[in-house]
């Protein structure tokens, strides 16, 4: 891990900042409650957020959702730690496998070992969620890893 990085979970008063660094990156924020805040990861160095990254549980199911590295922080290794540290969490919390849908971050999953897949090998309880349904667009690569 990188000198002074610190990472927790999100609380329900960080959801301003979480909101406003999914806002900038263009990513969804209109279904982002204070219940969410548990689910992300923040990665921090002082005062300053370096990036967020989100995780919803279905059973033995998750949907990767968010990562988010500030522009100020990429090319550091974050969104890679930001990424392993989910996947730690996910598994302890008895995930087997992961989804996620992306626009423009298929090469960079692609090199953690996800895989494109085709919308209709994605479990139902994922296809219900509003990712899935409107808040990504119908042109997103589905990503898949089984942990």
């Amino acid at each position: 891990m990188t000198a002074g990085l610190c990472l927790h979970r999100g609380t329900a008063h960080e959801i301003g900042m979480v909101t406003r660094l999914l806002d900038s990156a263009g990513l969804p924020v209109e279904d982002l409650t204070t219940q969410h805040m548990a689910a992300f990861i923040i990665a921090t160095r002082g005062d300053a957020t370096l990036g967020i990254i989100g995780l919803e549980k279905f059973a033995d199911v998750g949907l990767l959702r968010s990562l988010v590295v500030d522009p100020a922080h990429r090319g550091k290794g974050f969104g890679r730690q930001l990424v392993d540290a989910l996947e730690s969490t996910a598994a302890a919390d008895g995930i087997r496998e992961l989804w996620l849908l992306t626009v423009d971050a298929g090469r960079f999953f692609n090199n953690l070992a996800y895989v494109a897949i085709s919308r209709d090998k994605v479990p139902a309880v994922l296809q219900a969620t509003p990712e899935f349904l409107s808040l990504c667009p119908g042109d997103a690569v589905v990503m898949h890893k089984k942990l």
